[in-house]
């Protein structure tokens, strides 16, 4: 089967594919959500939904970092990348083993497209469908259920130096959806806030990420000595940033995080 990726690369694939080797956790958790257990052979040590899939596949390293011989060792017939998580350079070598569909997720919409590609094949039509159907039901209902009111939002994914997020990206969408306004909206990808940019910024809610940076409490005690008239929370990251499957169980997080404040 010729198919193209989500950046528009053609791919050959037997379909449907027997040995599938992920390199994202959200992924990875897709697979498991479309009933894949058997098929899936090798995963990142960052894949930790399902929490028993790390016992039972192969690891193969991080989502930068991999074992390439220990990837070839497990024959794939499908690797499934991802454009923001891998890096060209890894796509292109894997290429080499096997085919690599690499994904490019922003918002709802791409997600959608994702996940019943992923369906159509990987012979998960019908799960996929459903799949898609469950979250825009959520989806919907979250907008129902959260005040009017967005907060102006500083969304940290990293520090030394501290990284936002802008428009362009899934966090950016989900923040919408969980009643934020990003304040760094206007702007693309992964931006750098500079000492000047802390100055004049003035966000109601900051959120620290547990991912991809670890922000502790220790961090959050620093953000609100410069920030002391906002919300400063500790969030998960993965109702954030987490495409394929995991929206579809967000909306409590998002409600709840609403109450919070």
């Amino acid at each position: 089967m010729l198919i193209i990726d989500q950046i528009q690369r053609e791919i050959a694939v037997n379909s449907p594919p027997k040995r599938i080797v992920s390199l994202v956790p959200s992924i990875s958790f897709l697979l498991y959500r479309l009933g894949l257990e058997q098929e899936v052979v090798g995963l990142t040590r960052f894949c930790i939904l399902p929490e028993y899939w790390k016992k039972q596949k192969t690891i193969i390293g991080g989502t930068k970092a991999v074992d390439i011989d220990k990837i070839a060792f497990l024959k794939p017939d499908l690797i499934l990348a991802n454009k923001e998580e891998n890096t060209k350079e890894l796509v292109e070598k894997l290429s080499e083993i096997a085919p690599v569909y690499v994904s490019d997720v922003y918002d709802l919409r791409s997600n959608s497209d994702f996940i019943l590609q992923m369906g159509k094949l990987l012979d998960r039509e019908q799960q996929a469908q459903e799949l898609v159907a469950s979250i825009d039901q959520k989806f919907t209902k979250l907008r129902e259920l959260l005040p009017k009111k967005s907060y102006k939002a500083l969304y940290l994914i990293w520090k030394n130096p501290y990284m936002t997020v802008g428009g362009d990206t899934f966090i950016h969408q989900m923040m919408q959806y969980a009643g934020f306004e990003n304040l760094f909206a206007t702007q693309k990808r992964y931006p750098v806030i500079h000492d000047e940019d802390l100055k004049v910024l003035q966000p109601e809610v900051i959120l620290l990420s547990s991912e991809p940076y670890p922000f502790k409490s220790k961090d959050q005690k620093e953000m609100q000595t410069i920030f002391p008239e906002a919300k400063v929370l500790l969030v998960e990251g993965e109702p954030f940033t987490w495409f394929g499957a995991y929206p579809e169980s967000s909306l409590e997080y998002f409600i709840n995080l609403q109450k919070s404040l």
